[in-house]
């Protein structure tokens, strides 16, 4: 079984997180009730177990709880994958009612992102809607994937949670198992 314990502590946040890759129990407090829905939906859509609580300074913002939620959950993704052979990519597209996410990634070891989506309102619920962008890229550097992602639609709720199931899609389909070995032309990622 994949997975991965990772706890981080600094001075503006205490997180811990426990990833099965197979599946298993969903819990997520991170005391932004926006970011437990959004981190719930990829569990449950990506099919992974996920145990994430977080203590963080919400007194000054939600910056350091989204941008350390995606830094310690990246770690963990790449903790669990180890030294499996894995498919490496993975794309999905995902529609919400009026709005419409993309998401591929490649886990190749080369961190990168691209991010197109815009929103109009500046929170959803207590969450800052710009920091789906800091999470995502917190995500993708610490686990080691070039990640892609887009959307469009008027409700920023609904972009928003469609970038995140999207996402869940995506990397479902490229941690599969590959029987065949490295899927790389130098043999290696």
């Amino acid at each position: 079984m994949r997975k991965a314990i990772i706890n981080r502590q600094t001075k503006e946040t205490e997180i811990a997180v426990s990833l099965i890759l197979e599946g298993g129990d969903c819990a997520v407090n991170t005391g932004l009730g926006f970011l437990d829905h959004m981190l719930t939906a990829f569990a449950v859509h990506g099919g992974f177990g996920l145990q994430l609580d977080c203590k963080g300074d919400l007194e000054v913002d939600c910056h350091h709880t989204a941008e350390d939620v995606g830094i310690v959950l990246g770690s963990a993704f790449k903790s669990a994958l180890g030294g499996f052979d894995i498919k490496r990519y993975g794309s999905a597209r995902i529609p919400m009612d009026e709005s419409l996410a993309w998401c591929d990634i490649d886990i190749s070891g080369r961190a990168f992102l691209v991010f197109d989506a815009e929103f109009k309102a500046e929170k959803v619920g207590a969450f800052d809607t710009q920091m789906v962008e800091e999470f995502l890229r917190a995500f993708a550097f610490n686990a080691g994937i070039t990640l892609h992602v887009g959307a469009y639609g008027c409700n920023d709720h609904h972009k928003i949670e469609a970038i995140f199931k999207a996402l869940a899609y995506a990397v479902k389909s490229a941690v599969k198992l590959n029987v065949d070995g490295v899927i790389s032309t130098k043999g290696v990622l």
